[in-house]
């Protein structure tokens, strides 16, 4: 299934180089691996490279990169958690700053951690906002 009639919601409301990354990638991993979970979160990995989620939607990365450990580890055997879109490995006054645009409350006194955290609910919460949730 072509990776455009099955684009994340996230990804409809984010920038065109995030579309087009995710559904090439997605194209791509669909003739390597075949349609399923498989191509969809190899498509995302390549998203996560270049842009972060906040809120409902993906926004450029000030770096290109691995986004968290698990994006850093690499391959199935080697099983970290995600943080979800949010960019763990950028500066804590970068995830500050995403935490104010999201109106994180406490945020200026959590830990790097808590804040990732704390972004991730954020982000889940918008986008089930925007998902009519």
């Amino acid at each position: 299934m072509p990776g455009r009639e099955v684009l994340p919601s996230t990804l409809r409301r984010s920038p065109e180089k995030a579309q087009r990354t995710w559904e090439k990638t997605h194209d791509s991993a669909v003739e390597t691996y075949g349609e399923g979970e498989r191509a969809h979160r190899t498509a995302f990995a390549a998203v996560k490279h270049e842009f972060e989620k906040v809120g409902d939607h993906w926004e450029p990365k000030g770096r290109k990169g691995p986004s968290d450990q698990q994006a850093a580890g690499g391959g199935p055997a080697r099983r970290a958690p995600t943080a979800g879109g949010v960019d763990a490995n950028a500066a804590k006054e970068h995830l500050l700053r995403v935490a104010r645009e999201l109106d994180v409350s406490g945020r200026s006194s959590m830990t790097k951690p808590e804040l990732v955290k704390a972004i991730q609910k954020a982000n889940d919460r918008q986008t089930r906002k925007a998902r009519g949730g």
